[in-house]
C-alpha cells in the first residue's frame, strides 16, 4: 500500500495535469456551421465564442427569422463540437490514470 505522501503527491500531479488540460481547451478552436456554411460560429473547446460569420446573401430584412434560426443552429453545432473536443482532450489526460469506471474529471 502506498504511503499518504505518495497519494498526496499523485493527487497534486493530477491537479496540475488537470489545470494544464483545462487551459489547453481555451486554445483549441472549433467551428459550427449552419445553412450549408452560410452561417459559421468559431468557439473554443471551452465554449467561448470567438467569432461569427454570416454570408451577405442572408442579410435580407424579410428573412430575419431564417437568419436567427441559422445563427442558433450554428451556435449549437459549435457547442457540440466544443464538447467533443473537450471530452477528447480530457480523455487523453486521464487515459493513464487508474480511475474507477464511470469516474469523471474534473470532480
Amino acid at each position: 500500500m502506498k504511503s499518504i505522501e505518495d497519494i498526496m503527491a499523485m493527487a497534486q500531479n493530477v491537479q496540475a495535469e488537470l489545470e494544464k488540460a483545462q487551459a489547453n481547451l481555451d486554445v483549441i478552436e472549433v467551428e459550427g456551421v449552419a445553412g450549408g456554411g452560410l452561417v459559421k460560429v468559431r468557439a473554443s473547446a471551452k465554449g467561448r465564442i470567438i467569432g461569427i460569420s454570416i454570408d451577405d446573401s442572408l442579410i435580407v430584412p424579410t428573412d430575419k427569422q431564417m437568419l436567427e434560426d441559422l445563427i442558433v443552429a450554428a451556435f449549437n453545432d459549435a457547442r457540440a463540437r466544443a464538447d467533443t473536443a473537450s471530452n477528447t482532450e480530457m480523455s487523453k489526460m486521464t487515459s493513464g490514470m487508474p480511475l474507477p469506471p464511470g469516474f469523471k474529471l474534473p470532480f
